[in-house]
């Protein structure tokens, strides 16, 4: 798996939401990590994974898929701190 972003769109999102894309890609090495569809937005298809990165940091990264090849391409939106309902389903699904 490898990952890319608009380098303006990470900045945007550290500064809105305090989480940097490098921080964010992390939530992909989360075993538990659950991934919804999102939805089509500018003629892409999204996806919403919700995932722990350590022990106290759960994160919702925006983000489309893509191969190169054999490999796999994620290509991160936007990345922010689950709300409550978020945390909720993280939990309800045993992950915390």
């Amino acid at each position: 798996m490898r990952f890319e972003w608009d380098p303006a769109k990470a900045a945007s999102n550290l500064r809105k939401h305090g989480i940097g894309f490098e921080t964010a890609a992390r939530v992909f090495a989360d075993p538990l990590a659950l991934t919804e569809y999102g939805g089509v937005e500018g003629g892409e298809h999204r996806w919403n994974t919700i995932g722990m990165i350590g022990t106290s940091l759960l994160l919702v990264v925006i983000h489309t898929d893509r191969y190169d090849g054999p490999i796999e391409v994620v290509r991160i939106i936007s990345a922010r701190p689950a709300d409550r309902k978020e945390m909720r389903r993280y939990e309800q699904d045993g992950h915390l």
